[in-house]
């Protein structure tokens, strides 16, 4: 298989981190990838639960357009977006 082919079972583990202010989202399997009818990546989709306790947490889920997806390294997913820039939803 080509090197620059990655596959999702091995990209689910990846940390997912926005370089312009350091906030880590956990790893990809926790959160969800939209993808459009022609197989192109649209967005990430991130959970940003800020309460330990998840049972009483309300999530927060914030959409990082592809285009601010910067780089996908061997154990990460790079992206640099001001917090502006971002949409959030409950």
């Amino acid at each position: 298989m080509n090197e620059n082919i990655k596959l999702y079972s091995e990209m689910e583990k990846y940390e997912i981190i926005n370089v312009n202010d350091g906030d880590k989202f956990n790893c990809l399997g926790n959160n969800d990838i939209v993808i459009d009818e022609d197989g192109n990546l649209k967005l990430l989709i991130l959970n940003d639960s800020k309460s330990k306790f998840g049972f009483f947490a309300k999530n927060e889920f914030i959409e990082v357009p592809w285009e601010y997806v910067k780089k996908i390294g061997s154990k990460t997913i790079i992206f640099d977006a001001e917090e502006k820039m971002l949409k959030r939803s409950r």
